[in-house]
């Protein structure tokens, strides 16, 4: 008798990726999400979906919602996918107790958001940092002179006090001021970087019971919003060993157990990857890594349950994933605002090759995310969904 999983956060990329491996692999799949009709829902493999409250600025009635769900289907494996279902889940594992979390501890979880603890302990294992300092208040710190501008701003954790809280950019003092001003005083402490300027990279592992379970890595060919953040196209790539060897170490002295994403940024003008930040649950780009030949929901699930497995530490390189009304967003997004707004990297592609890239994709190799011929439903969903939010 094949196991049950629930999987929160149906309306993620992420979240249709798990839903679609895990259901070929003949395990029962169940979704949950804080919206009617989310994309994973819409997936021939999906058996049903349940709407909950949002972790996000519900937290406490979340994980009650989503442990009457593990009680009421006997759950045996609970995925949640996003840093506010993790956390709400972490703070309350007891309650979904006997299913399966294949998540570490929650101070480990905190250790890992906690991007200035973080960044400390990367560097006690050989990782390179970008220069950076810390400001506790909106007021700019003293020390500004150290740093080149630009600068990046980032709040010691993504979410905090029921709020997101997303990267900024300063092209000057000026900016500098005007953005600390405007943030909430949860962001704080926030750090304030130079920006490291070159392609983003992201090296996935999975760790159990101290070892390396598998591994992925993948470049990041652009982006969304376009100064910096999820994949809209991307491609797998072979890893440098040292680097690989220096992300599994950072994952170890953390006491990791589960998924991570190490994303760094490599130089441009040095070839030096620098750290940027540790995802500890599945990543928007799953789908490359499963297309590639690491399927890390199933290899996940499987060491949850205590079934046998087999590392997965080599994939096929050249792999390419377009998620394409990503990049329809990306290219509206640079159409309604001027660079300087949008604090464009210098080495991003112009807007002309994007549009032409967007068309040629089929033929450089680009496979669909979410449109999947064996399962269309989805990308049906997705688009309709977009026109809503439009």
């Amino acid at each position: 008798m094949s196991a049950t999983i629930l999987v929160t956060d149906a309306d993620q990329r992420s979240g249709l990726a798990v839903v679609r491996s895990l259901g070929q692999a003949g395990y029962r799949v169940y979704v949950c999400s804080a919206s009617a009709g989310p994309l994973a829902a819409a997936s021939r493999y999906c058996r049903g979906h349940t709407v909950v409250p949002d972790a996000l600025h519900e937290p406490e009635r979340f994980a009650e919602a989503v442990a009457g769900l593990t009680r009421a289907m006997s759950v045996d494996v609970l995925l949640p996918l996003t840093d506010p279902s993790v956390l709400a889940v972490l703070c309350h594992r007891k309650e979904f107790e006997p299913a399966r979390i294949p998540l570490p501890g929650l101070e480990t979880y905190l250790a890992a958001s906690d991007k200035a603890a973080l960044l400390a302990t990367a560097q006690t294992v050989g990782l390179d940092v970008p220069a950076q300092i810390v400001a506790s208040s909106a007021t700019v710190p003293p020390d500004i002179a150290r740093l080149r501008f630009p600068v990046v701003l980032k709040p010691h954790r993504s979410v905090a006090e029921g709020m997101k809280h997303p990267v900024r950019h300063a092209a000057d003092f000026a900016a500098l001021s005007a953005a600390l001003s405007a943030l909430p005083a949860g962001a704080f402490p926030v750090l304030v970087q130079e920006r490291i300027v070159g392609p983003g990279m992201g090296l996935f592992l999975l760790r159990w019971e101290g070892r390396l379970q598998a591994a992925f890595a993948h470049r990041r060919l652009l982006e969304k919003p376009p100064s910096g953040g999820v994949s809209v196209r991307c491609e797998s790539v072979a890893s440098d060993p040292i680097l690989l060897d220096k992300a599994e170490r950072l994952l170890r002295a953390l006491d990791w157990q589960g998924v991570a994403m190490v994303e760094c940024k490599l130089d441009q003008s040095s070839g030096r990857a620098y750290l940027m930040e540790v995802n500890g649950r599945f990543w928007g780009s799953l789908q490359l890594a499963i297309d590639a030949g690491v399927d890390f929901p199933v290899q996940l699930v499987r060491l949850a349950l205590g079934q046998p497995t087999t590392p997965m530490t080599t994939w096929k390189h050249g792999t390419r994933l377009r998620w394409s009304l990503g990049e329809v967003d990306h290219v509206l997004t640079r159409l309604r605002r001027s660079p300087d707004s949008l604090a464009l990297p210098p080495d991003l592609p112009s807007l002309g090759s994007v549009v032409s890239a967007f068309f040629t994709a089929p033929i450089a190799g680009f496979r669909g995310e979410v449109l999947r011929w064996k399962d269309p439903a989805p990308a049906f969903r997705e688009v309709l969904n977009w026109f809503r939010r439009a």
